[in-house]
């Protein structure tokens, strides 16, 4: 049965914990009822008044300093019990049970408990048992000893004679040590083998400091109150009022105490009134803010265990509140200041807007609160976005303002609170300032753009029109609050709004300055070769010579495993296809891009992504759409014999009699050969600027990394071409620039097809990868996402823009499998954002400036659109 009671104990240990902490701040709350009842506001205000500040730091420095010798019993305890403990720690848990215990003492049973939550880690409840109770037997050891010095005062040199009449009191106190120090030193029992002499001596000087530094700290208090009496004849009563009060095994000896030394001073001329407020000062120094302190620790402990066994939710949760909050406190003192520099005589006849003054900061000219008004918020995009660099320029910003604005005659107290809570929180939330680098989000560049442009287009119309009443003394369309009320106004703001545009830009510069090195690493091209090389390509890894997008590389023991293509387009990093390389470590390769994107301010959206990886995705945090689907042939099936395939075989056998003629060119390109198909390309693309990132771009260097398939007619002419997109190994391969010239035959895009299905099977090939068919199947269902049935849409009507029912009807006549692909964006990301990027990344080419408004309209993925609708 005990056996069964002490497991159950054990599997609720966690539960008794968390109830024992619960019970004690009980206690805690009940101990301050029990002190607030024994000190009387008034008197005490009363009596604080009679000191100068001087004196009241004085004795605030002095209550603490008498506190501190009562951690030479943690320092000891922890010697007797296994483990290790930091100095911090050990003086956090002291500070903490030795004024709940002064406060609260319940004859040393609360500071037992106290000290057995603190310092149980590693230890059994045997060790921790022994250990208080030796700490426990010298807690008295100092006041036994000053029991011996003030029978020594009163009866060898007569100092204190009134309170004679109490040396019982002080003979029964003073035998506590010497019966306690023989004891111990001659008992042989296992229980004190390891309470050394050096460890004894250690707890008696510990015990004499802590009773003697608070009678000194109790005479000092005489001493500031300027009382005319012998303090060192107080001290004899302060031993027995101390020994009473520990007899009465009262919390603190409240009351006991109290009434023995009202009456001892009373002995000594003392009035009660001057004796009262002794003791509330007493009380106030030696107990209640040394306890408030120690309530700090405690609170500490209890959240960092709190946190500790709920996984840290606790304070990131108040830590991300704290940052919204600085965030948002700065975006709107920004604002109300910028009001208040442009419209004052606007926003002043505000009701709503002189609710909220008490809580913004305040500058006395209108250029000051300009430049700061900007300076707030651009720094609050910064926190916002989590940037480290953020943090030291917007803690001198915030105490710059705060001090200034405080700087009045009418100490607005509220709002010091306030702006102190601001700085609180900025400082608690820094470890959520963590990225290394600003990347203006779309999203953000509006909402601050908005702010600045807004606030000059109004200031220079209210400037215009204030200017054009004075001159020709018209009637304004707006109203006389909205009007400024001089030129050398608008001149001035006109002159902050500039100044803080420079600074805006300052800001940004410094922000973004921190780029991680793997953002800005080159080309290299060998390495991506060596990855393919070693565990294979897919569908996209080709794409990685076009030059026109980076690489990240994942390493496992110093050597390349994998790598991801994506180009930075604002804060976003459009990864391109699935991951490249070892597959076998994809998981931990994704969480490695992720959290070195999240470090530099970088969100990653994946296009053009399987199932399965999307999937994955999810579960890490991505929403996904569905952008269309790739079109697979089965090259092992694939035959021009039969019924379903007699267009195919009448068109080659048509090409065959007219002298048309399949070849592979293999790399490096002939000078001849290069200038043949540029020039097919150049009569493809009819002026059109060419597409990148998804699909490949007519370069030199790409067409030389792999074969290009070629039909020549009759004359040995080339006139049409599409490269080949090797994986590195002959499982799967496709084509990227497909081209044909403008006098090349009706269906030269299909012979060449066939040729290369044929030719790619004898090869080994299993399949062929004919490319995506944009927002095929995409929202059909009633119940898919609003933005999937909205591409439908695109996709039912949009043939005024782009084919894609037509470029899918092709395909279908070859394809034996259509597998989805999808778009991965971050949940409560803006995918409207996401895509307007994509495309614009899709339809401009690397090193070429975009126009203001890109051709995206006409370019979603493929080349072979363009042939498909000129037929």
């Amino acid at each position: 049965m005990g056996k069964g009671l002490w497991g159950r104990i054990q599997r609720h240990l966690t539960l008794i914990k968390g109830l024992f902490m619960f019970s004690i701040l009980i206690f805690i709350i009940q101990a301050v009822g029990r002190v607030a009842k024994e000190v009387n506001g008034q008197d005490l205000r009363a009596e604080l008044a009679t000191l100068n500040t001087g004196t009241l730091l004085l004795l605030l420095v002095c209550g603490f300093i008498a506190v501190l010798p009562m951690l030479v019993y943690d320092f000891t305890i922890v010697e007797f019990l296994p483990g290790k403990f930091s100095r911090g720690y050990i003086v956090r848990s002291g500070w903490t049970t030795n004024t709940f215990t002064n406060l609260a003492g319940m004859g040393g049973l609360l500071g037992a408990s106290l000290r057995a939550n603190f310092y149980a880690k590693a230890a059994t409840k045997k060790q921790v048992v022994y250990a208080i109770s030796k700490i426990a037997l010298f807690l008295l050891a100092g006041l036994s000893l000053s029991c011996w010095v003030a029978l020594i005062m009163l009866f060898g040199f007569d100092i204190g004679q009134p309170f004679r009449g109490y040396w019982v009191w002080l003979l029964g106190g003073g035998l506590y040590f010497p019966g306690v120090f023989v004891f111990t030193r001659l008992s042989n029992g296992e229980f004190f083998h390891d309470l050394t002499l050096k460890r004894e001596m250690k707890l008696i000087i510990g015990s004499s400091l802590e009773w003697g530094s608070c009678a000194l700290f109790f005479l000092l208090i005489g001493w500031a109150l300027g009382l005319p009496i012998s303090l060192a004849a107080v001290f004899p009563m302060f031993v027995v009022a101390s020994v009473a009060g520990v007899v009465s095994m009262i919390p603190g000896g409240l009351g006991s105490f109290d009434v023995f030394m009202i009456i001892g001073l009373g002995f000594l001329g003392v009035s009660r009134a001057d004796a009262t407020g002794w003791l509330l000062l007493y009380r106030l120094f030696y107990y209640l803010l040394p306890f408030a302190v120690g309530v700090g620790f405690f609170i500490h402990d209890v959240g960092h265990r709190v946190n500790e066994f709920l996984n840290g939710l606790p304070v990131t949760i108040m830590r991300r509140g704290a940052h919204l909050f600085v965030t948002t406190f700065m975006y709107f003192s920004g604002v109300m200041m910028l009001l208040f520099a442009t419209i004052p005589d606007v926003v002043l006849a505000n009701r709503l807007y002189m609710r909220l003054i008490p809580y913004m900061f305040y500058f006395l000219s209108q250029m000051s609160n300009i430049i700061m008004a900007f300076l707030l918020i651009g720094l609050a995009r910064g926190v916002g976005a989590r940037v480290k660099r953020a943090f030291w320029p917007t803690l001198v910003v915030l105490v710059v303002a705060i001090v200034i604005t405080l700087w009045r005659e009418n100490f607005p107290v509220g709002l010091a609170i306030l702006l102190g809570l601001v700085l609180a929180c900025l400082l608690f939330a820094r470890p959520e300032l963590y990225r290394t680098s600003l990347n203006y989000s779309w999203g953000g560049l509006l909402v601050d753009g908005s702010i600045y442009v807004g606030t000059f287009i109004l200031y220079t119309i209210l400037g215009i029109s204030s200017m054009q009443i004075g001159t020709h003394h018209h009637h304004s369309f707006l109203p006389n609050a909205w009007l400024l009320p001089s030129t050398q106004v608008w001149l001035n703001g006109l002159g902050g709004l500039l100044v803080a545009l420079l600074i805006l830009i300052g800001i940004y510069r410094y922000l973004s300055s921190g780029r991680p090195k793997w953002l800005q690493e080159p080309y290299d091209a060998p390495r991506m070769r060596a990855i393919i090389a070693k565990f294979g390509g897919n569908e996209v890894s080709h794409l990685a010579f076009l030059r026109d997008k980076q690489a990240y590389f994942y390493q496992v023991d110093g050597a390349d495993q994998l790598f991801l293509l994506y180009r930075q387009e604002a804060d976003k990093l459009m990864v391109m296809g699935e991951p490249i390389g070892n597959q076998a470590v994809l998981e931990p390769a994704l969480k490695a891009f992720m959290h070195d994107a999240d470090q530099a301010g970088l969100r990653p959206v994946f296009y053009e992504i399987s199932e399965t990886l999307t999937l994955r995705l999810h579960e890490m945090g991505f929403d996904f759409i569905k952008v269309g689907e790739e079109g697979h042939v089965d090259l092992q099936t694939f035959k021009l014999s039969g019924k379903a395939r007699r267009g195919e075989r009448a068109l080659i056998n048509k090409f065959q009699r007219e002298g048309y003629q399949f070849d592979l060119l293999q790399p490096p390109l002939s000078d001849e050969q290069f200038n043949e198909l540029q020039a097919i390309s150049a009569s493809w693309l009819n002026d059109e600027t060419e597409k990148g990132f998804s699909m490949g771009f007519f370069d030199r260097d790409y067409l030389n990394e792999a074969p290009v398939a070629v039909m020549h007619d009759a004359q040995g002419k080339i006139v049409a071409f599409a490269n080949l997109m090797p994986t590195g190994e002959r499982n799967m391969t496709s084509i990227d620039l497909m081209r044909a010239s403008h006098d090349a035959p009706s269906g030269i895009m299909d012979g060449l097809f066939v040729y290369l299905f044929e030719t790619c099977r004898d090869q080994g090939y299993q399949s062929f990868n004919l490319g995506m068919a944009p927002l095929a199947n995409v929202g059909m269902s009633e119940f898919s996402f609003i933005e999937e049935r909205a591409a439908h849409l695109i996709y039912e009507y949009g043939y005024n823009f782009y084919s894609f029912q037509g470029l899918r009807a092709y395909k279908e006549k070859y394809v034996t499998e259509w597998q989805p692909k999808y778009l991965a964006y971050r949940k409560r990301q803006s995918l409207i954002f996401s895509m307007l990027q994509l495309l614009l990344i899709i339809n401009r080419r690397p090193n070429v400036t975009p126009q203001f408004v890109p051709k995206w309209l006409n370019g979603w993925l493929v080349d072979e659109v363009r042939w498909q609708n000129r037929e």
